[in-house]
């Protein structure tokens, strides 16, 4: 028969799991709320990070939301972000291009604001908060402007294509007529030849002595 001891540690072991689910639903919903553009946000992770850092966040935070690990049914969401974003920053360029953008949403503000880089307002969290929503329009901005260039770019090989197409069918198509042509030969030649030969009785004819 269990003893109070026994059922105190059943209720701690009940809470503990408790809150462990509660701590991974929070998880679930702090990634699929973040700023999808931003890597760092959805590893919860600060520019300037070693790659240690971010293989040690991503496995702390994917041993936590696994869709193994849960029953959330939005897990498996959330860890493709989280997967998504660990790749991208292990990716030197495409982390390069985030860095980037997030130097340059900095100095944005420093421009707008008519500040120096040694100016103490850098340093506040009223600026760290403007910064993060800097970085946002200058990300999307980014984004915008790469999709734009990429229709682009399909809309020329696009019409690259197209002209390539043509010139093939018109070239099959000249091939075609030089095809039909050479095969009616030999029915051309016999009719000049037919033509040829009634007009030579026509001239025979004609070259008769009156009887």
């Amino acid at each position: 028969m269990a003893g109070p001891e026994d059922e105190d540690k059943d209720l701690l072991a009940s809470l503990d799991r408790e809150n462990l689910e509660y701590a991974k639903d929070a998880e679930i919903s702090r990634i699929l709320n973040t700023f999808k553009l931003d890597a760092y946000a959805i590893l919860d992770l600060q520019p300037g990070v070693t790659e240690k850092d971010i293989t040690v966040q991503f496995r702390k935070k994917s041993l936590l939301i696994h869709p193994d690990k849960t029953s959330n049914p939005q897990a498996p969401d959330a860890f493709d972000l989280l997967k998504k974003a660990q790749a991208e920053l292990m990716d030197e360029k495409k982390r390069e291009r985030l860095d980037e953008a997030i130097a340059d949403a900095r100095m944005l503000l420093i421009r707008e604001r008519k500040w120096t880089v040694d100016s103490p307002e850098l340093k506040t969290p009223e600026f760290a908060k403007d910064w993060r929503e800097k970085t946002k329009e200058v990300l999307i901005d980014n984004e915008l402007r790469r999709r734009k260039q990429l229709k682009a770019q399909l809309a020329e090989e696009g019409r690259e294509k197209r002209k390539a197409e043509q010139e093939v069918e018109e070239r099959k198509r000249k091939r075609d007529a030089e095809q039909a042509w050479e095969n009616t030969r030999e029915k051309r030649i016999d009719s000049w030849r037919e033509f040829q030969k009634g007009g030579a009785k026509k001239k025979k004819k004609k070259a008769q002595p009156l009887g």
